[in-house]
C-alpha cells in the first residue's frame, strides 16, 4: 500500500482527526498499516489469531494482542469501542471479515474499515455497517498497471473512475516555458497544482504561472486520467 494511498487511514473522517486505531488481521496488508500508523504518531491495537505475527510486531505498536476476534467476549475485553477506527484487514475468510465488521459497529466503533475480497463482499460489508470498504490489490494493480505503461508517471491517485492526480516528469517540450505559454488547462484539459524540485524536496504549490520551468522538474498534475496519459506518453 503506497504511502499517499495510507492516508486515507491516518489523516481525517467526518471532520474529526483520529488518534487510536485497531487493526485486525496482520498479514502482508494489515502489517504494514499498523506500522505505519504508530510511525506517524498514532495509538495502534495490533491483533491477530496468530502469535507469531503478534510478537513480532510487538515491539513497533502500543498494544498487540493474540485471540479470536470473532468472539464479542474478546472484542469487549479490550474495549474496542472507544477506538477512534478499526481497520478489518481479513478478506479470505468472509465469514470472518463480515462477522468481526458487524462486532465492532455494534460495539461502538466510530469508524470501521473493511478489506474486500470481490464487489459482492465489499456490498454484504456495506450492508452490515463498514463505513469504508477498500481493495488494496486492486488498488495497487492499477497504480502498478499506470506506472509500467509510462515511463514519465512516478505516483498516482485515482479520485474517480475518471479522474487522478499523478506525480510525472516534465515533458521536454515544455522546458523553459511559462504555465502561461503552455496554457495547459485549455490545450490539455489538465492543471499543474504543484512543481516539485526532485533534489531539494521542495514543492512549490503555487507555482509562478510567468516563470519558466526548469528542467528536471517533475509537475503534479490533475485531470481526467486519459487527458494526463495522453500528454505523458
Amino acid at each position: 500500500m503506497h504511502d499517499k494511498e495510507r492516508k486515507a487511514f491516518i489523516s481525517e473522517s467526518h471532520g474529526v482527526k483520529m488518534k487510536s486505531f485497531a487493526v485486525i488481521g496482520l498479514g502482508r496488508f494489515g502489517s504494514s498499516l499498523a506500522l505505519k500508523l504508530s510511525e506517524l504518531g498514532a495509538e495502534v491495537l495490533a491483533v491477530d489469531s496468530r502469535m507469531s505475527v503478534v510478537e513480532e510486531i510487538s515491539e513497533h505498536v502500543t498494544q498487540s494482542v493474540c485471540g479470536d476476534f470473532t468472539d464479542e467476549r474478546v472484542l469487549r475485553s479490550l474495549e474496542i469501542g472507544s477506538f477512534d477506527c478499526a481497520i478489518v484487514c481479513i478478506s479470505e475468510n468472509i465469514e470472518a471479515s463480515i462477522l468481526i465488521t458487524s462486532l465492532l459497529k455494534s460495539q461502538g466503533v466510530r469508524y470501521v474499515v473493511a478489506k474486500a475480497k470481490s464487489e459482492l463482499h465489499a456490498k454484504v460489508l456495506r450492508q452490515i455497517g463498514a463505513d469504508n470498504v477498500v481493495f488494496p490489490e486492486k488498488d495497487f494493480g492499477i497504480k502498478l498497471a499506470q506506472n509500467l505503461c509510462s515511463s514519465n508517471i512516478l505516483d498516482f491517485i485515482e479520485l474517480s473512475d475518471k479522474f487522478s492526480i499523478m506525480e510525472m516528469k516534465m515533458p521536454s517540450a515544455w522546458v523553459g516555458k511559462t504555465l502561461i505559454e503552455l496554457d495547459v488547462r485549455k490545450k490539455y484539459r489538465i492543471n499543474i497544482v504543484a512543481v516539485k524540485d526532485p533534489e531539494s524536496g521542495f514543492i512549490d504549490v503555487s507555482p509562478n504561472p510567468s516563470a519558466p520551468l526548469e528542467q528536471g522538474r517533475i509537475l503534479v498534475v490533475i485531470g481526467a486520467t486519459e487527458d494526463i496519459k495522453k500528454i505523458s506518453k
